[in-house]
């Protein structure tokens, strides 16, 4: 059977995974009575609930007897690990853009790198039908990119496709017509995407995307090169550098057939399948066949921006909630998620207690911690820190991100303000129609963490904001961190609701009446800058003497919600995260007021 691979790359909400669904709807993949789930492809419940792609998926579609092998991809720059792997898969990619956003900068980062390994894409401008669609100026502003990160003449001259993914309609114009499905993507795909290229040889595969399965154990999904390759047939693995990493046999080749993986009896040169049987096979190594010496050429992946340390809970609560909670378990399963995730880096910190996970940003690790805790971890996080580098003369660089914020012009000014406090040096200005303005800067990542749920509160929610790794640049100087103490237990024990409302004068809380509390946790935030300690356990003295006045009603304020990115964003560098599968708590590293008074003045002498 004729073969096509190609990956769908876009923006974040763009509409890529419910276009993969009009495209198995409509090419036959389902039965006519099938129940199938909304956005399929978001297979697990991290992605279902949140709306965003996670991790790469393959799938395939039959058309007009061509299978046309699809990855879907992630959307969010932290998940470019994924996406840079991918694009070794595929001949094509089909660039989707929102015809009221235009390329934003995910779309930038991805058609940089497909631009670069030579791939041609094809241009889909989606969600038509939006009220403020401005399909004209998104396709110029299309040109101008792909003008800007240096296209070819050949890839300058992409073809352009229109339509509404959720209506399940493409077509050559804008206005339609709009009654011939997909099918117009799909013939254009055919068209304008060649063959897979098969080279000379024996067989080889490049590992791309790996998971575990409690039946098959490891599976490497990738792209079989050349050659061919049988169930039960001799094979080796060799690393980056040509270094043989286990040799051993395929117990299994399943193909990507609709949503299902169906084993086949032969894998042959340019089809996308899975292969299971080898126990240490990688991902970016490759699997050849024995009398291979030379290994395939793998992508090289951007360096991490940002570190966090991952703790055992050390907490006077630990143990209660989760099972998994000693530092076995815990570096067992880091070095397990680094194994599958080239864009993660995990090392024992110098102690051997804690474990340094680099990755591309607070997503990324934000969703290693959610997955964790679901799992049962318990864990005591730090704050994230910046992944600095040193030039070649000994200055310090740090990481550079371009920041685009899409904000009503009402709000611009106190963007702009907050923006020059955390040192961003603004590129441009523009208006993006309805009363909106597109602000674009360069900021320094220490900056920008925590500024999310900050610009949302200036901006009363309105505003978008999408980040982007830039460069490495010399270190911008200090930037204030957070103005605001924080309120501290100094009593174990349950919280009382009379105490509380009793202290609400001092600052909000972050806690409820009845909830568990421990000395050195943090229950609130100060209204000034400086810590102060609260006993939000004394209960109301209770006499045998009558009061001419009745007892007030104790009315709490409703408490500051602690979501796990929030928390992470919120907490200075002496102050943790404790996660466990029930609860997300803030606490001081030294919960002894005494050992921290000690640790203050040791900062302070050096």
């Amino acid at each position: 059977m004729k073969l096509r691979n190609i990956a769908i790359i876009a923006h974040v909400d763009h509409g890529k995974t419910t276009l993969v669904d009009r495209l198995l709807q409509q090419s036959g993949a389902f039965r006519e009575n099938q129940r199938v789930a909304e956005r399929v492809m978001d297979s697990n419940d991290l992605e279902k609930e949140r709306g965003i792609t996670i991790l790469a998926k393959a799938t395939s579609v039959d058309w007009r007897d061509v299978r046309v092998n699809i990855v879907d991809t992630p959307g969010h720059a932290d998940f470019g690990g994924e996406v840079e792997r991918i694009l070794s898969m595929v001949d094509s990619a089909i660039v989707l853009v929102d015809a009221a956003e235009g390329p934003m900068p995910q779309t930038k980062f991805v058609v940089g790198k497909a631009l670069k390994i030579g791939l041609k894409p094809i241009v889909c401008i989606n969600k038509v039908d939006k009220s403020d669609a401005r399909i004209t100026e998104v396709v110029n502003e299309v040109f101008d990119l792909f003008a800007a990160l240096d296209a070819t003449d050949e890839q300058l001259d992409f073809p352009i496709i229109y339509g509404s993914a959720k209506q399940g309609w493409m077509a050559d114009s804008p206005e339609g017509p709009q009654d011939q499905g997909m099918g117009p993507l799909l013939d254009l795909v055919l068209k304008h995407v060649q063959e897979p290229k098969i080279e000379e040889g024996s067989f080889r595969l490049l590992g791309t995307l790996l998971e575990a399965n409690p039946y098959l154990g490891r599976i490497v999904t990738g792209r079989v090169f050349a050659g061919s390759v049988k169930p039960n047939q001799s094979v080796k693995v060799l690393d980056r550098k040509g270094v043989i990493v286990e040799t051993g046999r395929v117990s299994k080749i399943l193909a990507f057939r609709g949503i299902e993986r169906q084993p086949i009896e032969e894998a042959e040169a340019g089809d996308i399948v899975a292969i299971a049987g080898l126990s240490k096979f990688n991902v970016a190594d490759t699997l050849c066949a024995m009398d291979v010496t030379e290994p395939l050429q793998a992508q090289p992946i951007d360096p991490p921006t940002l570190s966090m340390t991952f703790m055992v809970n050390d907490s006077p609560l630990a143990g209660t909630e989760g099972d998994k909670v000693t530092s076995r378990m815990i570096r067992a399963r880091l070095y397990k998620e680094g194994e599958g995730n080239v864009a993660l880096r995990v090392e024992d910190s110098p102690t051997g207690e804690a474990f340094i996970v680099s990755g591309r940003g607070e997503l990324q690790l934000g969703i290693l911690i959610e997955t964790m805790r679901r799992e049962g971890f318990e864990l005591s996080i730090s704050r994230p820190r910046v992944v600095f580098q040193k030039s070649e003369t000994g200055e310090i660089l740090e990481p550079i991100e371009e920041v685009v914020i899409d904000v009503d012009e009402e709000h611009s000014g106190v963007v702009v303000q907050k923006m020059a406090e955390r040192k961003a040096d603004m590129l441009e200005m523009r208006p993006s129609g309805g009363n909106r303005l597109r602000l674009v800067f360069h900021a320094p990542t220490r900056g920008l963490i925590g500024y999310q749920g900050e610009l949302l509160t200036d901006t009363r929610g309105t505003a978008i904001m999408n980040r982007l790794f830039h460069e490495y640049a010399p270190h911008k100087g200090d930037i204030q961190g957070r103005r605001n103490g924080v309120l501290i237990s100094n009593e174990s024990g349950e919280a009382v609701a009379y105490a509380m409302w009793k202290l609400e004068d001092r600052g909000p809380m972050m806690i409820e009446p009845g909830w568990k509390v421990y000395r050195g946790m943090i229950v609130g935030e100060h209204t000034r800058d400086n810590d102060l300690e609260i006993n939000v356990l004394k209960g109301k003295q209770l006499t045998n003497i009558r009061t001419q006045s009745k007892d007030e009603a104790v009315r709490l304020t409703p408490p500051i919600r602690m979501t796990l990115e929030k928390a992470l964003a919120y907490i200075e560098d002496d102050e943790r995260v404790e996660v466990t599968p029930k609860s997300v708590r803030l606490r001081k590293t030294y919960l002894d007021p005494n050992d921290r008074k000690r640790a203050e003045r040791s900062k302070d002498s050096i």
